[in-house]
């Protein structure tokens, strides 16, 4: 049986030190069931910490990975306040010194109008329960070595979840959700290290469409016991548009997007 507090204390201990802990499933028997246990005792620390919930970011929003890792669904896990930064004029700073081994992604970024369900089943209904999508970029951090490890080990390490950098919104309305369903998983983005292109990807990348994301994401949580189901307010970080790409610090990062409304945003870190 997993001591849930014991490891979630461990985990949290790690990324606070920032020192390399072994995968909890090279320790034993470690499913997905148990990562969430794990993960749900970590959002009680932080909110005991006085951290504030303020949503979800996503895991594995690719199914060409899901037969071979054994998935069948996305994995998730809780985003905070105190790592959340709104970029100023579409350009921000993040400081990487509390960072192990930190990875950048591009990904769109969903704020919540009203609740989702698991009875929502198409990306038109989705963007209807949302406020505003933004390009952002979610900064990862891994505890384990060489960033190998199982679906459950990265639930249980908050998701690897260290930053999340949230770009202009743009606002959904009635008048721009058709279009958006269409854009949405056909825009281009391309992501660029000091000027010089680093990788290129596209919404489908996340699950085909961001959208469908979104109502792929309330359909897991609606599955999982004790998980709370998205709500207005909530913030979503919906997978990554391109391969994970380490950075270091004194780099400029910056995402550009063909065939969505949204301006480039820029990251120094």
């Amino acid at each position: 049986m997993i001591d849930t507090h014991a490891l979630a204390a461990e985990v949290a201990d790690a990324v606070a030190r920032r020192r390399i802990v072994s995968p909890p499933s090279a320790r034993g028997a470690f499913d997905l069931a148990a990562a969430y246990r794990v993960e749900g005792e970590l959002a009680r620390m932080r909110r005991a910490a006085g951290c504030k919930v303020v949503g979800v970011k996503v895991g594995y929003a690719n199914k060409a990975v899901w037969r071979a890792l054994k998935l069948d669904t996305l994995v998730w896990a809780h985003m905070y306040d105190d790592t959340v930064v709104y970029a100023t004029g579409n350009e921000a700073t993040v400081s990487l010194a509390r960072m192990i081994s930190p990875k950048i992604e591009p990904e769109i970024v969903f704020k919540m109008k009203t609740p989702l369900g698991a009875d929502v089943t198409e990306a038109v209904a989705a963007l209807d329960a949302v406020e505003w999508l933004a390009l952002g970029f979610e900064i990862v951090d891994c505890p384990y070595s060489d960033w190998k490890y199982q679906p459950a080990d990265f639930v249980a390490a908050f998701g690897l979840h260290a930053a999340l950098i949230v770009g202009q919104p743009l606002t959904v309305t009635p008048g721009n959700v058709a279009e958006l369903v269409e854009q949405l998983p056909k825009f281009r983005v391309r992501l660029s290290k000091d000027g010089q292109l680093v990788e290129e990807g596209s919404g489908r990348n996340s699950l085909r469409s961001p959208a469908l994301c979104l109502v792929e994401l309330a359909s897991a949580m609606a599955r999982q016991d004790g998980a709370e189901p998205l709500t207005a307010g909530d913030l979503i970080s919906s997978g990554t548009l391109t391969e994970s790409t380490p950075i270091q610090s004194g780099a400029t990062w910056t995402a550009s997007v063909e065939g969505l409304p949204l301006p480039t945003l820029t990251l120094k870190v």
